[in-house]
Order: structure tokens, then sequence, then C-alpha cells
């Protein structure tokens, strides 16, 4: 059946009418706004073919902005789930986090699905409250350094790189690193781990000596992480969100919750669906990445 531009001007049309009664409904109510933030975290410029969607700390700024600018929004629900990512774009988002709760006094609850892991947990930190699953996996406190070397593969598909470089250490991780290379990365990753150590007994308001005992880069189940002072409470999206409204002191409020699912002309037009990420396992995207031409970096 054709449909032809009268009809898909009268169904825009319907449609916006239908939005606006609906915003009609809620206005003068108090709003409890709940931000997805899913995926791993990567910077804007770490954004490509191989990491479609995830969090950044673009994202994140435009929410928590969308958040502040909203009179009705009396407090926020950040529900993540994440294994980490980016060290630089993790400590991005966590200032983002403290930068709104300065700037608007407005409560922030962290509510974690299935995993809030090493960065996951990093952007955590400075919420009011923390809610998770007894299920929930979290913690891995620490970083990781990887590379990968390709030389044998391109030597049996017949390619050689050739390297012009200036400076000693420019190509480390393009080749096999050196016993000094190798003390340099650790170097970095060590000083890396001590800022996420610091960060977590400054959110938490734990001594950093705890913090270091339990920052093994393990997991830990929710209700361990309970027990360890990692998270406030068990409990899912509802628990987070009712603790939310108590902290605001608001009574029944109305739940708002960002993103493209939030957008009823986009669900009924079907143009703000993103695109889903390809099913690759952590080793299979490193990989490719390094074939992208996306060097590695330290990583929470």
């Amino acid at each position: 059946m054709k449909v032809t531009r009268c009809q898909i001007v009268l169904i825009v049309v319907m449609a916006l009418i239908l939005v606006v009664s609906l915003s009609g409904c809620m206005v003068g109510k108090e709003k409890v706004a709940v931000i997805p933030l899913s995926g791993p975290i990567a910077g804007t410029s770490q954004q490509g073919l191989l990491t479609i969607g995830g969090i950044t700390p673009d994202l994140v700024r435009d929410y928590l902005n969308r958040a502040e600018s909203d009179g009705s929004v009396k407090a926020v629900v950040l529900r993540i789930d994440s294994p980490g990512g980016s060290a630089a774009a993790s400590q991005e988002i966590a200032s983002e986090i403290c930068r709104f709760q300065e700037n608007t006094g407005k409560p922030v609850v962290v509510s974690m699905g299935d995993t809030a892991a090493s960065g996951g947990y990093y952007i955590s930190v400075y919420a009011d409250r923390i809610v998770a699953n007894p299920s929930t996996l979290t913690g891995s406190i620490g970083v990781i350094s990887q590379f990968i070397y390709i030389e044998g593969l391109l030597e049996k598909l017949g390619l050689e790189i050739e390297t012009i470089k200036a400076g000693e250490h420019k190509d480390m991780g393009i080749r096999p690193l050196t016993d000094e290379e190798r003390q340099i990365m650790q170097d970095i990753t060590d000083d890396l781990y001590q800022q996420f150590v610091v960060t977590v007994a400054d959110g938490r308001s734990l001594p950093v000596a705890d913090v270091e005992a339990l920052a093994t880069g393990q997991l830990y189940t929710g209700v361990q992480a309970l027990d360890l002072g990692l998270v406030d409470e068990l409990g899912g999206l509802d628990k987070a969100i009712e603790l939310a409204a108590s902290l605001a002191s608001v009574t029944d409020p109305v739940v708002e919750e960002y993103g493209p699912s939030a957008s009823f002309l986009g669900r009924l037009l079907g143009v703000l669906s993103p695109p889903s990420p390809l099913s690759l396992s952590e080793d299979e995207l490193l990989f490719l990445r390094m074939l992208e031409g996306w060097q590695e970096m330290p990583r929470y």
C-alpha cells in the first residue's frame, strides 16, 4: 500500500497532538529522570564502526544538561550496565556527575544492572546512593593494558609495515615492548590504578588503605559489594527510583526515562532506534580495533 505525503503529514500531526496531550498531563508534576547508560565507556575519538553505542562523556553531559534545565526534574537515576572502558572518559563522566550535583543540588542515585564493573563502577562512586541487585557484578577496581602484535599475521598475508619515527619510544605497542618500555607501561598503569583507588576512597568516604585491600581487580556480587561498602542498598530500578524520590523529598513522582526510547514520535516513525552493536568478544574487538588503526591504551 502506497502512503501519500498527506497521510504522512496527518500521522505526524496526530502524533504531535498526542505527545502534547500526554505532556499536558504531567504539567506541574515533579519528576525523577532515569538515564540509561549501557555498554563500554569510550571517548568520542574512540567511537567508530567498531564502537557503536556505548557510554561517552558527551552522551552523559547531554543527558545531565537536559535534567538540569528541566525544573520539574527533582532527582536523577543513572541506570548503569557497563564493563568499563577508557580511563580518561570514565574520569570525565565522573566529573560531569559531580558538576551536575554541585550546580543543581539534585540527588543522583545509581541503579546497577547486570554489570557495573571497573569504569562502570568508577562513574558510580560520586552518586549520593548506589543500589545494586544481589547478583550484580561490580567492583573490578584495577587497570589493564594490552597490546596485540600482528607481525606474524602480516607476514603470512605477505604484508609489511615500515615505520619511520622520531622519538625512541614512539612505536611502542606496534612491536614487542623492550624491558624498559614494559616498565614505562607498568608505571603508567600503576599511576592510573592509584587514581582509581583515591577516587573510590573519596567518593565512598572510605580509607585509602581499605580500598587498596579490595582493589585487586576482582569482581564482587551486589551482596559482597554491600558488605564491603562499595554500594549502599540492594534492589532493582524501582528501588533506586524510590530512593531518589525520597532524597529529593518528592512523593508520587512522574518517572521520565531519557534516551530515544522515551520519544513517542521517534518510536512511531522508527527513526531513533540506534543500530545494534557487533556481537564480538572483548578480545575480538581489541584485535579488530588494532587492524582499524586504534592503539590500545590502559583502561578501567
